[in-house]
């Protein structure tokens, strides 16, 4: 008996023992860290230790360098894609790891180590606009063609410590919408504060060269840029809309960004979705400068002179597609569209007119008319005044969409002016004197604009709503006529 108490009290303290020896090993690690990169340098990254359980560590930052320090600082050697692992080790040599991969130089790529420029880039078309992202520049773009040589001297500069230069290089360009009705719009002019009036007569004069800040959100590729006047793109597009005054602050989303043999390009974009309108730019920053293209400074000759005619009459009905009215002026594409010989909605017993269709979905929208049956530059020298009978049903939907109260009729040069409507005549009747729910006729004097004394007008148009929307509408029209 003696013997098996003697046995059983050695096991016991054998396994007090063993589990004396258990509750001395160290706890199992846990390896965890957190990193932020520098504000002042985007290659420096600062990595904060928040492991568990352990008393050495090691770390591998992805480029071929390790560090032994608990909290490591250290800078990248370049832009890139780097998975950093931490392994944490307890007093017993048990050891775990930890890995995340960070992203660095977006921002360098954007600013360099110190700074980058940008300039507008001189191969293919460098701007545009369209409907959305894949109709990008699919309604206008711009390219290295002498028509604006002046926006392709501007410089945009990103600095590395959050600031952001303009260069305007001592040239401005006269956005239409900007400076429409003064002598500067639509010309490249010198760069003084002088010249810096808008159409409303405000000051806009901030637009011109100076230094900003900005901020770029990597992860929303966004860029803000902070500081009355900042701009890159337009001058006059913001964050939310086009202001013809310059704003404190915009963003722009950032499209690309990206390296190639000998320079960057980066792409940035306004996307107004409400006005389906898209607004892009190609910017380039060259390792030499003496590789951009040469700028074109003269526009080639664009399109040809057409033969004149002075017509004794000219008129269309609407009534029928085969009148004989269509011997001198006849309605061609466009995005508003007319069909001949519909009833007519007052009154059915009378003559057929026209139905004018406003297609939904375009922002921009005319009713072209040229001759008939090939185009001319017409001279009209023989008429004094123009009419047009418009009937604009009551029913039409003016406050729950962007339609508005207004008509236009207007003369354009298309055979040789690329951008018609820069350089147009017309008369634009607003909702005072808009009439809906009765057949109106219209009257307008020719002597009112230069219409009589332009020698290159082959293109009339007319316009029923507002532009700028894409809102639809049906509308009816007869008896265009000239006096």
């Amino acid at each position: 008996m003696k013997l098996v108490l003697s046995i059983a009290m050695m096991a016991m303290i054998g396994l007090f023992t063993a589990c004396e020896e258990d509750e001395e090993n160290a706890p199992e690690p846990f390896a965890n860290f957190q990193y932020e990169v520098s504000e002042d340098n985007p290659l420096e990254v600062s990595f904060t230790n928040a492991s568990e359980n352990a008393e050495s560590y090691k770390w591998d930052f992805g480029d071929g360098e390790t560090s032994t320090d608990e909290n490591p600082v250290h800078t990248y050697a370049e832009a890139g894609t780097y998975e950093v692992v931490l392994t944490a080790t307890n007093a017993d040599g048990v050891s775990t790891e930890a890995s995340k991969t960070i992203e660095l130089g977006m921002t360098s790529l954007l600013s360099g180590e110190d700074s980058k420029t940008w300039k507008l880039y001189r191969e293919g078309t460098s701007m545009g606009v369209g409907p959305d992202a894949e109709g990008a520049r699919s309604w206008w773009s711009l390219s290295n063609d002498g028509s604006r040589p002046c926006v392709y001297k501007h410089e945009f500069t990103f600095h590395a410590d959050g600031t952001f230069e303009f260069n305007d290089n001592g040239v401005f360009w006269g956005e239409e919408a900007v400076f429409e009705g003064t002598d500067v719009v639509a010309t490249c002019f010198e760069a003084t504060a002088a010249n810096m009036v808008n159409s409303e007569g405000d000051d806009v004069s901030a637009w011109l060269s100076g230094t900003y800040e900005y901020d770029y959100n990597k992860d929303a590729g966004e860029v803000t840029l902070d500081g009355e006047g900042a701009w890159m793109g337009l001058p006059q597009l913001g964050t939310d809309g086009e202001s013809i005054v310059p704003q404190e602050k915009k963003t722009f989303t950032v499209e690309k960004l990206e390296e190639h043999d000998g320079y960057d390009l980066l792409v940035i974009s306004y996307f107004y979705p409400d006005a389906e309108l898209y607004w892009d730019f190609t910017y380039v920053s060259y390792d030499n400068w003496e590789d951009e293209p040469e700028l074109v400074t003269e526009a080639e000759e664009w399109g040809e002179d057409l033969a004149d005619i002075t017509p004794s009459e000219m008129f269309l009905t609407f009534a029928s597609k085969e009148d004989a009215d269509m011997a001198t002026i006849d309605t061609v594409a466009s995005a508003s569209t007319v069909e001949f010989g519909v009833e007519n909605p007052v009154d059915a017993t009378a003559d057929s007119v026209g139905k004018f269709t406003r297609t939904a979905g375009t922002q921009y929208q005319e009713l072209m008319f040229r001759p008939s049956p090939e185009p001319k530059d017409i001279q009209f020298d023989n008429f004094t005044t123009v009419k047009l009978d418009v009937y604009i049903p009551d029913d039409t939907d003016f406050a729950g969409t962007e339609l508005v109260k207004n008509l236009e009729f207007g003369f354009a040069d298309m055979s040789q002016t690329e951008s018609w409507w820069e350089d147009n005549e017309f008369y634009l009747v607003e909702e005072t004197d808009f009439v809906v729910g009765e057949w109106h006729t219209y009257t307008f004097d020719l002597s009112a604009t230069d219409v009589l004394d332009r020698t290159d007008l082959d293109q009339m148009y007319l316009r029923i709503g507002g532009n700028g929307h894409v809102a639809g509408g049906n509308f009816y029209i007869r008896n265009l006529t000239f006096e």
